[in-house]
């Protein structure tokens, strides 16, 4: 099980490379403690304007992208490829690693973002197709409520609904997808709180104006 390991292993060390954290550091800002004290995209397009937070996003989709195309292809010297580890599997393995990597990045104090956007880049890279329902729901929920936090966990349910219907056959795939919503639920459970008790953030307005508006 070894290219398992450390291929999971290098996909979870690049997760921890947060765009957030790494461009703030060189403007001089921790996001972490701004608004709502999260390392992901959203909380950098709010504090920091939209340049910053779209560059956070490119970032952070980027890696899950290479978790998933680049790494189970790495060669690594004096380790065999396991012909007893599907490619699937391996590539699956990888994509959770840089999702965990994001949240809790050991460089960081465990304090990541909430692995919405490396998500993306990691479903991007398994199967384009999942990205049009991903968006689709996010963006209907988002018009609806003005609340990021419920787009992305509803998008998730959304996800799962359709690789079930139109790709039933996936198991790994939908068992992936079953994962990875879950544990974008439990990230954002901080924000079911702040729903059920009024005080989230809501994203209607400053969503599509600059910074300064």
């Amino acid at each position: 099980m070894l290219e398992l390991g450390l291929k999971t292993l290098i996909a979870y060390l690049l997760g921890t490379l947060l765009g957030s954290l790494i461009l703030g550091r060189l403007r001089g800002v921790d996001i972490r403690s701004m608004g709502s004290g999260n390392a992901g995209a959203t909380n950098a397009l709010r504090t920091q304007g939209k340049s910053f937070g779209l560059s956070v996003l490119i970032l952070d989709v980027g890696k899950g992208v290479l978790a998933v195309l680049w790494v189970p292809a790495l060669v690594l010297p004096g380790v065999a490829l396991q012909a007893d580890v599907a490619r699937q599997w391996l590539a699956l393995a990888c994509g959770f690693a840089v999702i965990l990597g994001h949240v809790y990045p050991v460089w960081f104090g465990f304090r990541g973002g909430k692995g919405v956007a490396t998500v993306v880049g990691v479903l991007g890279a398994l199967e384009p197709r999942l990205l049009l329902p991903l968006f689709s729901c996010w963006f209907i929920v988002v018009l609806l409520t003005g609340y990021v936090g419920l787009a992305s966990m509803l998008a998730g349910v959304g996800l799962v609904v359709s690789v079930y219907f139109f790709d039933p056959g996936d198991t790994p795939l939908l068992e992936f997808c079953v994962l990875i919503t879950a544990f974008v639920i439990f990230t954002h459970r901080a924000n079911i709180a702040r729903m059920a008790a009024g005080t989230e953030h809501r994203a209607r307005l400053w969503l599509f104006r600059s910074r300064a508006a």
